[in-house]
């Protein structure tokens, strides 16, 4: 009888039955997550401990802000190269109007519209003049970066009592672990983050611009605000990030965060979200950041390696996880 023939357990006996595809990076993200610090235990005393696994945060919160803006970005198939030169703008409008005598809040209002407002500006003259993301962002990148020094030649030290008290503040969790505020807002810029993108449907058609504009367009889709709104959307996180690394590094300074868009950028990617769009999620770009923190503190526990290597394993893993999503697409073709 036909009905005594059994299914079969799965169509692809390589994969787990009932796991998409679309989290085979993410999971695999984990993985070397896990490795990475199960290395660090093993291989270190004091180093699988809890403040050391918050410390990866504390020391890559502006990161982690930076990379939940990419990830809007890449999502819909674009890139934002400027968002270490706005981060950098960011820090020394931030130092400039303290050492004038501006009160924080209105600073840091001042720098965040500052920042979604450059993002607006590329995002516009990039749907409107159908220019390439990578052009764009690029002059934004150099435009941002000689802004900082028609500001200040010379790093401006941070002396305002209301912004070095925040800066030095501390949240007290269980266990005697100790996080910065900074980590706070960046965890919150994630959840948000979040839920746009999976419970409104600015972040639903953020997926279809990036899977086919040309078939978003058909449906009706708003393609062109979501495409100018994720790139405001980078320039508030990359403004937001330069307030985090001001708080970080208590000053601004013009040659801060040189190459860190490519640091976003790899985290991004590593955290599973494909470079051309349609495919990823915010705490994939978590774990890849997570991913970039493990690997700096595994060099410095080690001492006799130099900072280098973080950009040497960082590269080789970019690579790798760019051959991963491109032997899963053409499995799904």
């Amino acid at each position: 009888m036909t009905g005594d023939v059994p299914a079969p357990a799965s169509t692809n006996p390589g994969r787990a039955p009932g796991l998409p595809r679309r989290f085979v990076p993410v999971l695999a993200t984990v993985s070397l997550l896990a490795l990475a610090f199960g290395v660090g235990a093993v291989r270190y005393d004091d180093f699988a401990t809890s403040q050391v696994f918050a410390n990866l945060l504390v020391d890559n919160a502006f990161l982690l802000v930076l990379a939940v803006g990419m990830t809007f970005v890449i999502l819909t198939g674009g890139i934002d190269l400027s968002v270490g030169s706005v981060l950098a703008l960011s820090t020394m409008v931030t130092a400039s109007t303290l050492r004038a005598g501006w009160p924080t809040p209105l600073t840091i209002v001042a720098v965040l519209v500052l920042g979604t407002g450059f993002g607006l500006l590329m995002g516009l003259v990039i749907h409107h003049f159908d220019i390439q993301p990578f052009v764009v962002t690029l002059a934004g990148m150099f435009l941002a970066r000689g802004l900082c020094f028609l500001i200040d030649v010379e790093s401006i030290s941070i002396r305002d009592e209301t912004f070095r008290g925040i800066a030095m503040g501390v949240v007290e969790l269980p266990g005697d672990v100790r996080i910065t505020y900074g980590v706070v807002v960046a965890l919150l810029v994630v959840a948000v983050a979040a839920y746009v993108l999976h419970r409104t449907r600015f972040g639903r058609t953020v997926y279809a611009v990036g899977g086919s504009e040309t078939s978003a367009r058909l449906m009706g889709l708003p393609t062109g605000r979501v495409k100018v709104g994720v790139y405001a959307i980078s320039g508030f996180c990359s403004a937001l990030g330069g307030l985090l690394f001001a708080l970080y590094m208590l000053s601004g300074y013009g040659l801060h965060a040189v190459g860190m868009e490519l640091d976003a950028i790899a985290a991004v990617v590593i955290g599973g979200t494909v470079l051309s769009g349609g495919s990823g999620y915010v705490v994939g770009s978590v774990l890849g950041v997570l991913v970039f923190g493990t690997i700096q503190t595994i060099i410095s526990f080690e001492g006799t390696l130099s900072s280098w290597w973080t950009k040497i394993v960082i590269g080789v893993l970019l690579l790798a996880f760019i051959v991963l999503q491109r032997v899963l697409v053409r499995r799904r073709q």
